[in-house]
């Protein structure tokens, strides 16, 4: 199965008797036209994109497929650092986004003001060495409309 296109926001889709099956986009592929998959239900798929997705990406619950049996959505699943302020610390968010943003990793905002960038073990330990910061590891599915940083798939030297 080919899927060209996104058919929209699997919340807005009527489910109900369907199955729903899921393939993992990691956070680093959700900008590329191509790809090669299979969902957690075992179908095989290529997502064939057209330019637009360079710049939009692939979205947590983006629907590529469906008909009256089954639907084929994005999943984002990926390790991250949520990274938290202790109160009275707030001008810390500068130092954190400088630090986060100095080393080409994408930023993204998190619940209860928190920011949450990719997971990499150095990144981890050099948050948790910031004075009134808080880093931890957690899963998470990715949110592309949260993202703070300007660009997240295309950086080069």
């Amino acid at each position: 199965m080919v899927c060209e296109q996104i058919l929209g926001k699997l919340s807005k889709f009527d489910t109900s008797g369907k199955t729903i099956e899921y393939v993992d986009i990691e956070w680093h592929e959700a900008f590329k036209k191509i790809h090669k998959k299979t969902t957690d239900h075992g179908t095989e798929l290529g997502i064939r994109m057209d330019d637009s997705i360079l710049t939009r990406g692939l979205y947590q619950g983006d629907v590529l497929y469906a008909d009256d049996e089954k639907i084929i959505a994005v999943n984002t699943p990926c390790e991250v650092i949520r990274v938290s302020l202790t109160p009275g610390h707030e001008k810390q968010a500068a130092k954190v986004c400088y630090e986060i943003g100095n080393r080409h990793a994408p930023l993204f905002w998190g619940e209860n003001d928190t920011f949450i960038t990719i997971y990499n073990e150095p990144m981890l330990l050099m948050l948790q060495k910031l004075h009134g910061v808080t880093a931890e590891k957690e899963l998470k599915k990715l949110d592309f409309d949260q993202r703070i940083s300007a660009s997240i798939h295309n950086h080069h030297h």
